[in-house]
């Protein structure tokens, strides 16, 4: 099984983050040349200005818990405008999913790319077993985050990060039981997997994480006919 995923970092923003933000005006087309020159450099202060942001955001989370992260608090915290955080961000939902990035990140590499049983290379059954435990065991690291993270119900399940994840199963089922509605399965195990659930289970109802582990297994095994692990 993989090993447990770490806890939300300090975060490292910097460079190698993806450029997701607008530029702003003045690189238009007809900006010629000049413009197209100074558009890196345009890149690098906005990639700086989201790391400043998302800094900020992570000393609120640090100091008051993921209900201190306000658009108006990491702004003051930041010294910049509030109306900044809003473009850069959208909204508050939107700053909370970007705390989360690096930790989706590094699940996603490691089912897409990473060791088996959670990378390629093991039976679709044992790698679905992985997939949902190391999901589990970030969601117990970052679970306050997460819920505060979660949109409305439209927002929420059609998020980019959920939707890689539900594909992701999807394939695995689609391997495991080819003739399944293994589209409308994955939802169904993906939902096992809500950190409302999660923090109902563990928070009000007082069950180990391992318990949830290993009813995870079971749900697998059960769903997809693997061999029973021991």
């Amino acid at each position: 099984m993989s090993d447990s995923l770490p806890p939300f970092p300090k975060p490292s923003w910097g460079a190698g983050e993806p450029l997701l933000l607008e530029l702003g005006p003045g690189v238009g087309a007809d900006a010629g040349t000049e413009a197209r020159a100074d558009e890196p450099c345009l890149r690098a202060d906005a990639a700086r200005n989201r790391a400043r942001l998302l800094e900020a955001a992570a000393r609120l989370v640090e100091q008051f818990g993921a209900a201190g992260v306000t658009m108006e608090a990491v702004a003051a915290a930041a010294q910049v405008g509030k109306g900044t955080v809003f473009r850069r961000f959208g909204d508050r939902t939107g700053l909370l999913m970007a705390l989360l990035d690096h930790s989706e990140r590094k699940l996603q590499a490691a089912f897409l790319a990473g060791p088996p049983p959670l990378g390629p290379g093991a039976p679709p059954v044992e790698r679905l077993r992985a997939f949902g435990v190391a999901v589990l065991r970030r969601a117990v690291d970052e679970l306050e985050l997460q819920l505060a993270a979660e949109g409305e119900p439209g927002r929420r399940f059609a998020s980019a990060p959920r939707m890689v994840l539900s594909a992701h199963v999807t394939m695995l089922l689609r391997q495991a039981i080819p003739g399944a509605d293994c589209e409308l399965l994955a939802k169904t195990l993906m939902g096992y997997l809500d950190p409302a659930l999660i923090h109902h289970l563990t928070k009000q109802c007082g069950m180990a994480p391992e318990r949830l582990e290993a009813g995870w297994i079971d749900l697998v095994d059960r769903i997809a006919g693997g061999t029973p692990s021991r």
